[in-house]
């Protein structure tokens, strides 16, 4: 059962394009949810500084820029 992911994002933001890159390596393992923080206020005002932020689904633990493969890791693990 691969584990559920959510990415807060949104388009142009080349931070973002960085940390999709990084969670393709992991395809195999994960499913992400991708969601832009521009539909929702409260995203903006939540995570607008400091996408890409990562959630966990299951346990809601958060991951925020700048991460790398080995952070990613830990967070699945």
């Amino acid at each position: 059962m691969k584990i559920k992911l959510a990415l807060y994002s949104t388009d142009g933001c080349h931070l973002c394009e960085l940390a999709e890159s990084i969670l393709r390596d992991f395809s195999d393992l994960i499913s992400i949810q991708k969601v832009d923080i521009i539909t929702s206020d409260e995203l903006v005002c939540l995570y607008g500084e400091a996408i890409p932020v990562i959630k966990r689904i299951d346990d809601e633990a958060l991951l925020f820029w700048p991460f790398d493969h080995q952070a990613v890791e830990e967070l699945i693990r």
